[in-house]
């Protein structure tokens, strides 16, 4: 029987009450059942986790597996749509998907070795070169990036505070963007620890949270995810033009997208209770803004 660890368990009965703990309770069946479905031969490793998803390892056909089970905020329909439309190329194969059950069988890559443990401008120059091979045409289905209440109005809500200059600025962008937005696949949630080590390939994305638009939609969280609050500001510069010329990315939408993500992550942030990523932010707009 699969044991689901107990931080991931509580967090999530924490965050989503007699659901979570519904869900929590059924994992272990569900897991069970999945395996049997898809002949997978379950190790004897503890299942690892992340914020919405369970991990357990495997293997099937003496091949190394994971089987992963999210949580319904998380669109599994998506991912699998993305991961059938990179095949492979850039990303982690999926061998095998279940989207009722948030469920999907994913090759095995390694979890020890992420572009978190390269120096930044290595990892960054590696990370647009993934960018890059991810940029196919979006599969049907996939949505366009939105925000569901304007970044003025929720920097109002919150008492406006980040810089009005800075908000107008991404306001302005956002509409500029949207209107020539083209329709590439694109991972939102392309962060150094979501680009794994391989032997397949040496490195490949996981996790992809997938809309349909501009290849420069993924730079954003590159630049903040490893940002320094003590980085000068020619530095955050060099970062954004190695990620823009490993990519082969249009510098002035990679910018723009930097701009709005920054501001609404900031707020989101901020509305979540979160610390050190608004400061990031701040930093990151001071040097771009």
């Amino acid at each position: 029987m699969v044991l689901v660890p107990e931080r991931f368990a509580a967090e999530r009965i924490r965050k989503s009450g007699a659901a979570g703990r519904r869900w929590v309770s059924e994992l272990p069946a569900l897991v069970e059942r999945l395996a049997a479905r898809w002949q997978v031969s379950l190790a004897a490793e503890p299942a690892q986790y992340g914020d919405l998803a369970l991990v357990v390892f495997g293997s099937v056909l003496g091949q190394p597996c994971v089987l992963k089970v999210s949580w319904s905020e998380h669109s599994t329909y998506d991912e699998v749509a993305a991961l059938r439309a990179w095949n492979g190329h850039g990303a982690v194969r999926l061998l095998e998907a279940s989207p009722d059950d948030g469920a999907v069988l994913l090759e095995r890559l390694d979890a020890a070795r992420s572009l978190e443990k390269l120096p930044l401008l290595s990892a960054a120059e590696i990370a647009g070169g993934v960018i890059r091979r991810l940029t196919v045409p979006a599969p049907p289905g996939i949505r366009a990036p939105r925000e569901d209440v304007p970044l003025g109005e929720r920097q109002a809500e919150l008492g406006s505070p980040v810089p009005r200059r800075w908000v107008d600025q991404a306001s302005e962008l956002l509409v500029a963007l949207q209107a020539s937005s083209g329709r590439s696949l694109v991972h939102t949630d392309l962060h150094y620890g979501n680009i794994l080590g391989a032997e397949r390939e040496p490195w490949l994305a996981i996790d992809p949270r997938p809309v349909a638009g501009d290849p420069e939609l993924s730079v954003p969280e590159l630049m903040w995810w490893r940002l320094d609050l003590d980085a000068r500001p020619a530095a955050i510069r060099t970062l954004l033009d190695t990620l823009v010329a490993a990519g082969s990315l249009d510098p002035d939408k990679a910018l723009g997208w930097t701009i709005v993500r920054a501001v609404s992550y900031w707020l989101w942030g901020l509305q979540t209770g979160l610390t050190i990523d608004p400061a990031r932010c701040e930093r990151l707009l001071e040097a771009l803004a």
